[in-house]
């Protein structure tokens, strides 16, 4: 079964965001571990964590993506 228009834009803006989050982490861990090679270990392991909650959250929009498309998660098609 086909998605609706809605349902086409809600798949791609999740999988959008995922991908930034993804892209984010990945440039924290770059920071990460230049504050590390700094001698800043503090800072380092915030920005790890912060690639943590990142990582964690694109798994989490990337799921609903996914829902989207098997038709689990739906949404009307919107009128103005």
């Amino acid at each position: 079964m086909w998605l609706n228009e809605s349902e086409q834009e809600l798949r791609r803006d999740l999988q959008s965001v995922a991908s930034d989050l993804r892209w984010s982490a990945v440039e924290l861990l770059r920071i990460a571990e230049q504050l590390r090679q700094a001698g800043n270990d503090v800072d380092a392991q915030a920005a790890l964590r912060l690639c943590e909650v990142f990582q964690s959250n694109e798994g989490r929009l990337a799921g609903y993506a996914e829902e989207v498309k098997a038709r689990a998660i739906s949404r009307t098609t919107k009128t103005h």
